[in-house]
């Protein structure tokens, strides 16, 4: 299949990759994206929230650990116009030239980190989502899942002399971690064709791996 097929046969399409902190979302999302540059298919990686100018300076604020204060809803107001931005500067536009949008973090965190951590109701979040993308939804999803205490070990690895420490949400207790991974499963248990739960307690080459073997199936790579 050559490079025209291969961007004609993924046009359109979202991935997503989901967990709690300490998961390995961002580095499995690099790793995925380099395999499909490889594999000769056009990608675009973005962040949540972040991945445009607007939308970084919502990230500063969310995750500044100064702004405590911050309500629950206003915190879910704010993810969602950062990913209101993210859609109409990169996501679609992206989506519509024929690439691969591959997205760490999307509509599922807001589910699990203000629904379950923060205990907003679900189908509120979940209207607030379809106003912030316009529908646009991924066509697979990979949760990572992962024992909070483990993310809390990993998490501190990365701390030290020179590197940054624990961002607002990082700090939260292990019971707040708790509930969101629950949340995560729940909605897991609820759309078991788009979200593929996979155990990101095994060492990265073995989740890439799976990862990479999970989308080639769903996708027909």
């Amino acid at each position: 299949m050559n490079r025209h097929q291969k961007q004609s046969q993924l046009r359109g399409l979202l991935i997503s990759i989901e967990g709690i902190d300490g998961a390995g979302k961002s580095t499995i999302a690099g790793q995925l994206e380099r395999k499909f540059i490889a594999e000769g298919y056009p990608v675009q990686l973005v962040r949540e929230p972040g991945g445009t100018i607007i939308s970084e300076r919502i990230r500063e604020l969310l995750l500044d650990p100064g702004n405590q204060q911050i309500a629950a809803k206003t915190e879910a107001l704010l993810y969602a116009a950062a990913r209101a931005q993210l859609v109409a500067e990169v996501i679609q536009p992206n989506l519509e030239a024929g690439q691969l949008v591959i997205c760490d973090r999307y509509t599922d965190s807001t589910l699990a980190y203000q629904g379950g951590g923060r205990g907003i109701d679900l189908e509120w979040l979940r209207d607030l989502n379809r106003l912030a993308t316009g529908g646009v939804r991924p066509e697979v999803t990979l949760l990572l899942d992962l024992d909070p205490q483990i993310g809390r070990n990993r998490r501190s690895t990365r701390q030290g002399p020179g590197r940054p420490g624990e961002d607002r949400l990082e700090a939260e207790s292990e019971a707040f971690y708790h509930r969101v991974r629950e949340t995560y499963l729940q909605v897991a248990r609820e759309e078991p064709q788009r979200l593929r739960v996979m155990d990101a307690s095994k060492p990265l080459p073995e989740v890439v791996e799976e990862a990479w073997e999970i989308l080639a199936q769903s996708l027909n790579l």
